[in-house]
C-alpha cells in the first residue's frame, strides 16, 4: 500500500471515537477521556521520536518529509481533536471532528501529497461539500455552511511560517468548531424579523 493511502487510513481511523458516542457505546465524558489519554500517548511517542530514542519504521511511513524534524501531523490531529472535544458541546464538536477525520483524508487522496500553498478550486469545492454534508445531521444549515467554509479555508491554505508548515490537522477542527458555535450563537441572539 502506498504511504499516502496508509496515512489517510490512519487519519480516518479516528472516527471510531465520535462514532462510539453517536451509537451510544461511550458517553461524551468517556470520549473526552479517550482523547486526553490519546494525546498524552501521542506526545510521549513524539518526544521519543524527535529525541531519536525510538526509530520505528512506522514513523518513516506515516510522517511526511517536512514532519521528520518537527511535531508530526498525527500529534497535531490528536491535540486539536482533544481541545475541541473538551471545549465544545457534542453538537458542535462532532461535526468539527468529523470534518478532520473524514473530509480531510478523502480530499487528501484527491490532491497532491506535497504541501501546496493553496489547493485548486475543485478540491476546495469538494471539501466544502463534504464538510457541509457531515455537519448537517448535527446542526442547522447556516452553522453547517459556516463550519464547512472554515474547514475548507483551513484545508485549502497551508501557511509556512519560519520554514514550518502550519498543518491543517491542527486548524481544521478548531476553526470549524469556532465557526459552527459562533454562527449558532449569532443566530440565536438575533431578534426575530417582523
Amino acid at each position: 500500500m502506498q504511504p499516502e493511502v496508509e496515512r489517510r487510513l490512519v487519519h480516518a481511523s479516528g472516527v471510531s471515537l465520535p462514532l462510539a458516542y453517536v451509537i451510544g457505546l461511550f458517553t461524551w465524558d468517556q470520549v473526552r477521556m479517550c482523547f486526553v489519554l490519546g494525546t498524552l500517548l501521542t506526545l510521549t511517542l513524539e518526544a521519543l521520536r524527535l529525541s531519536g530514542l525510538i526509530e520505528w519504521s512506522i514513523f518513516e511511513t506515516l510522517t511526511r518529509e517536512y514532519e521528520r524534524d518537527h511535531l508530526a501531523g498525527y500529534a497535531l490531529y490528536m491535540f486539536s481533536s482533544t481541545v475541541v472535544a473538551l471545549i465544545f458541546h457534542p453538537s458542535v464538536a462532532l461535526p468539527a471532528l468529523l470534518m478532520l477525520m473524514i473530509a480531510d483524508p478523502v480530499i487528501g487522496l484527491l490532491s497532491s501529497s506535497e504541501p501546496a500553498t493553496v489547493k485548486p478550486a475543485y478540491i476546495l469545492f469538494s471539501m466544502f461539500g463534504i464538510c457541509t454534508l457531515i455537519a448537517l445531521p448535527f446542526v442547522d444549515i447556516i452553522p453547517a455552511v459556516c463550519g464547512a467554509i472554515a474547514a475548507t479555508a483551513a484545508d485549502g491554505a497551508k501557511p509556512i511560517i519560519a520554514g514550518y508548515v502550519i498543518d491543517d490537522n491542527l486548524t481544521i477542527p478548531m476553526v470549524a468548531a469556532l465557526a459552527i458555535a459562533g454562527s449558532h450563537h449569532l443566530l440565536v441572539s438575533l431578534p426575530p424579523i417582523g
